[in-house]
């Protein structure tokens, strides 16, 4: 294959979203930082080490060939499943207000939800980069299987993405329509029930299509959200001046950032912001149109969709369009996981882009 050079200007759009994500980071969370830690700089510093960790993973996927993840992709995703498993071991899992979402590596901690998406990523890619007669089954007991250790942490915003992602690349790989005449509606009825069961689940379902019902419990984070985005105009009340900041948006720094956005940048700001996004979602897809073989094909497809979905979702959520589902914007949400493994999977689309 020809070794081109990378493209530019994916690397340019995502450094331009990390350095703002570093900035908002800071300004959503001076309130809780100092209330916390007596540091207002503290979730930024946070973010600014992740930032430089995933960079550096960042530059060396750059440089490894893509085609060697074809090798690696069984070995990771069943790492991954080991990961899952692990959240609920006692003194290796981490948990919190009822949830096992994490894993304690001594020096920080790691979220295997989030390197589920990026090993499902990888290993569909190999899988399904080959032509196989009769998989539909193994498909759906390997999403099964995945999908389902990610729900009983709980994390069920997780978990619909990771399943959005691989309909998305089985659909990719040319998958007969009559396969997804049977997924859809199971899918619609798995996610009605699993919504229904859990009661704070019921509870954001039924203030999504009631949002005056319960205004200080369920239905409070989506009218501090829609507050702070009306708050924000045609231009933001400016840079570091959000009131919503100041505890009354719950999550302001990670799955709500976006309202402070709003709230400081205003519309136009926004429109800024979501605007690199979809730059960012455009390199990808154009990287797979380029790619040189179906496997490198398949992996820019699903990284691009990964983005592409989680935004989606969360941009939606900010607008009431879907119901709150604590899924963090890419890049900017404070988070160390996810700002590891995204950037590391934007090296990949860099090195996918080389041999294009």
């Amino acid at each position: 294959m020809k070794s081109r050079v990378s493209d530019r200007l994916l690397l340019v759009i995502v450094s331009v979203i990390c350095v703002v994500g570093i900035l908002m980071v800071y300004n959503s969370s001076v309130a809780i930082a100092q209330r916390d830690f007596s540091d207002q700089y503290y979730f930024a510093k946070e973010q600014l080490k992740w930032l430089l960790v995933g960079s550096i993973g960042l530059i060396i996927a750059a440089k490894i060939d893509y085609t060697r993840w074809y090798q690696w992709s069984l070995p990771l995703l069943l790492g991954t499943i080991v990961l899952l498993l692990a959240v609920f071991v006692p003194g290796i899992g981490v948990g919190a207000q009822g949830a096992h979402r994490w894993i304690n590596l001594g020096f920080t901690t790691l979220q295997p939800a989030e390197l589920a998406k990026f090993s499902i990523i990888i290993y569909l890619s190999a899988w399904l980069s080959k032509p196989e007669k009769g998989r539909f089954g193994a498909f759906a007991l390997l999403m099964a299987m995945v999908v389902g250790l990610v729900v009983i942490e709980p994390d069920l915003g997780t978990a619909v993405v990771i399943l959005a992602v691989s309909v998305l690349m089985y659909y990719y790989s040319g998958a007969p329509i009559a396969h997804f005449l049977v997924m859809i509606p199971v899918l619609v009825a798995g996610g009605g029930v699993l919504a229904i069961v859990a009661p704070y689940r019921f509870a954001r379902l039924t203030t999504f299509f009631n949002p005056q019902a319960d205004p200080l419990g369920a239905s409070y984070q989506i009218r501090q959200i829609l507050l702070a985005l009306g708050s924000g105009g045609l231009f933001g009340v400016g840079i570091g001046k959000s009131r919503q900041k100041y505890e009354y948006l719950p999550e302001a720094n990670t799955d709500s950032i976006f309202a402070i956005i709003g709230e400081e940048l205003g519309f136009v700001g926004s429109v800024v912001i979501i605007g690199l996004l979809l730059m960012l979602i455009w390199r990808g897809f154009r990287i797979a149109k380029y790619a040189p073989d179906s496997f490198g094909r398949l992996l820019a497809l699903g990284i691009a969709s990964w983005i592409a979905v989680q935004a989606g979702i969360n941009l939606s959520a900010m607008v009431a369009l879907v119901p709150l589902t604590g899924i963090p914007l890419p890049f900017i949400s404070y988070g160390g996981s996810s700002l590891i493994i995204l950037l590391v999977s934007v090296g990949i689309l860099l090195n996918i882009s080389k041999h294009s």
